[in-house]
């Protein structure tokens, strides 16, 4: 049977609840119609994030998947497909749905493929300038992606949404560098490295020395920078996005002050903030919600 729109957008609703974890209590806050957007979302993001990392598949069978999901888009977003009976995934009618309902670049899909798709090789950057690249990919996009959805008023929200991506997965790749380094990923750019004298072998040795908490220490200045360039984002954007962009700063945000906190130990200790906390996080932008709705009512 051919997926229906509705039963798309209940799959990707499904998805989002069991695997977005608080993020998901976060999209409550938003109207309706947006929340069920950023579910589906969530839900395409997680997908092609599964298929590049499945343990289950090899290397030759994830890019070949991956290319396949390319290529499965492509079919959905044909306005006169060749098979009309044909099926795809459960998730991407509602995929489509969302993209011409929000006016969203369609680019912007398949840009995280590429992503995704160049962790399949070993990953080691020469410069800062390419690994922002590599993050535009898988964050920045995703970004871009939210604020048409929340919906926003001035084009500068646009480099303040790619910063945003960008200071959120700088602190994703500080929390788990060990565990990247196990998987042959290293995305401290090489001339960082070079330039506290610690190399790609210290890395996988987990040497935790002054040089290595030097380069943290540089490292986690670089991603407060974006935060702070990014929080101008908060002028552009609808109040409902800004609630949920404040309760994402606050976690990504908790996480790297965290990582300092720890005094940069990330090689024994996954740096997070409690559930207790998160919970609070996502409560206060649901709380703000209701509290506006009620406001803008009377």
């Amino acid at each position: 049977m051919t997926t229906t729109l509705e039963n798309s957008y209940a799959y990707c609703q499904q998805l989002a609840k069991q695997t977005a974890g608080n993020f998901y209590y976060s999209f409550l806050a938003l109207r309706k119609e947006q929340f069920q957007a950023m579910c589906v979302l969530y839900a395409y993001m997680r997908l092609v994030d599964d298929l590049g990392d499945s343990p289950e598949l090899s290397l030759e069978e994830r890019g070949a998947a991956l290319t396949h999901w390319r290529q499965e888009l492509q079919r959905a977003l044909d306005p006169q497909p060749q098979d009309q009976s044909e099926e795809f995934h459960p998730c991407l009618p509602a995929v489509v749905d969302m993209i011409q309902r929000y006016e969203i670049p369609v680019h912007y899909f398949f840009d995280v493929i590429t992503g995704v798709e160049s962790d399949l090789q070993p990953v080691t950057f020469q410069t800062f300038d390419d690994l922002a690249d590599y993050c535009y990919h898988v964050a920045g996009v995703v970004g871009l992606c939210c604020i048409h959805i929340w919906g926003f008023h001035d084009d500068r929200a646009v480099e303040a949404s790619i910063d945003c991506g960008l200071a959120f997965q700088l602190t994703n790749i500080l929390r788990d560098l060990a565990e990247d380094a196990d998987l042959g990923r290293v995305y401290l750019p090489q001339e960082d490295l070079h330039r506290f004298a610690y190399s790609q072998s210290d890395i996988q040795a987990r040497v935790y020395d002054q040089r290595f908490r030097e380069l943290m220490q540089f490292e986690v200045d670089r991603a407060r920078l974006y935060y702070q360039n990014s929080e101008r984002l908060f002028e552009y954007i609808s109040p409902e996005g800004r609630r949920i962009l404040k309760a994402m700063h606050q976690i990504y945000g908790g996480i790297l002050n965290e990582i300092e906190r720890l005094d940069y130990q990330v090689y024994t200790t996954r740096a997070g903030l409690p559930r207790w906390r998160k919970l609070l996080i996502a409560g206060e932008a649901l709380i703000a919600s209701r509290w506006f709705s009620g406001r803008a009512a009377r």
